[in-house]
């Protein structure tokens, strides 16, 4: 790990003006991700922000009938909140299926929108990868590539995006608050917060620099019975080979999938076949789908999960 600098900030708007006076800095709150990244000098930030005294540690309604949720409540919490279970089950199941207890106690709901890709190129330094070190290359792409992604890929990346979380949440079309070193506020609708590769993939949201996520907020419930089935290689901590985030009311679903793509992926044209059957829904979601010879298992494996997860609901 190469030194660094570190300081505590007490508000969101000092964290945003923190990095715009170091432009090397990155925040740090649970640190699940960053710090694994910065032992082995894949993020080499010069200064860190400490930004877990800030607040946004609490889960709030909202006068829409939804919840705003901010941006260091931990995992854990966020799972077990009781209107979460009730009214966002499909977001406590996703979070319960990711990582362990132990890391679910430090992450949080910013950090875990936030995760970097877990390609094993990427973590290898003595291998090129375009997300670490952008116009170097893609060793997946004719490497090793069993858990990567099948959609929403390019020529320059194929790294599967990692969240459980994001995938709920975007099922629910959550929408994340930031705000700017200036002080000013936005808010970014998920289905446009995380980017695909293109000739870019070292740039994976929309964020600017020194941007701060200071919550995120899902709208009123959809009701319903729902769904998060997750196939992975173990039991537990373990990433996403596929998974299937659902929510089916009457006649009318809501599909988001994990593991496949370079980001949470959701297809809403898929949805309207949900009466063709779970088949109609898979190839409608995976249109365009450019999988490779290790990978293409993983075609027929998010069919056959969504149909047991619509079984299971029919049930």
């Amino acid at each position: 790990m190469k030194a660094f600098t570190y300081e505590r900030v007490a508000s969101p708007r000092a964290a945003a003006e923190a990095v715009r006076r170091n432009p090397g800095a990155k925040f740090i709150a649970g640190g699940t991700n960053l710090l694994d990244l910065m032992k082995l000098q894949i993020e080499v930030p010069t200064h860190l922000i400490d930004v877990n005294h800030v607040g946004l540690d609490t889960i709030e309604a909202t006068p829409e009938g939804g919840l705003r949720i901010g941006a260091l409540v931990r995992n854990t919490d966020l799972a077990a909140d009781r209107r979460v279970r009730r009214d966002y089950a499909v977001l406590s199941r996703a979070i319960v299926a990711g990582a362990s207890a132990q890391l679910r106690n430090r992450a949080t709901t910013a950090g875990n929108l936030l995760q970097r890709s877990r390609c094993s190129y990427f973590y290898d330094t003595t291998k090129p990868c375009n997300k670490r070190a952008p116009g170097s290359g893609c060793s997946a792409i004719g490497g090793f590539s069993r858990n990567l992604a099948v959609i929403g890929v390019s020529d320059a990346c194929i790294s599967q995006h990692p969240s459980d979380m994001s995938v709920a949440m975007r099922l629910l079309d959550a929408t994340i608050e930031t705000v700017m070193p200036d002080g000013a506020s936005r808010s970014i609708a998920i289905d446009g917060f995380h980017t695909l590769p293109g000739d870019t993939p070292h740039v994976e949201t929309v964020l600017q620099p020194g941007e701060f996520i200071t919550g995120v907020v899902l709208p009123k419930p959809l009701g319903g019975k729902h769904v998060y089935r997750k196939v992975r290689d173990r039991a537990s901590y373990a990433f996403a080979t596929v998974s299937v985030a659902a929510v089916i009311t009457g006649d009318r679903a809501r599909f988001a999938f994990g593991g496949v793509a370079t980001r949470p992926w959701r297809v809403t044209e898929a949805e309207t076949r949900y009466g063709d059957g779970a088949q109609a829904v898979a190839d409608t979601a995976l249109q365009g789908a450019t999988p490779t010879r290790e990978n293409a298992f993983k075609i027929p494996l998010l069919q056959r999960t969504l149909a047991a997860v619509i079984s299971d609901i029919k049930a």
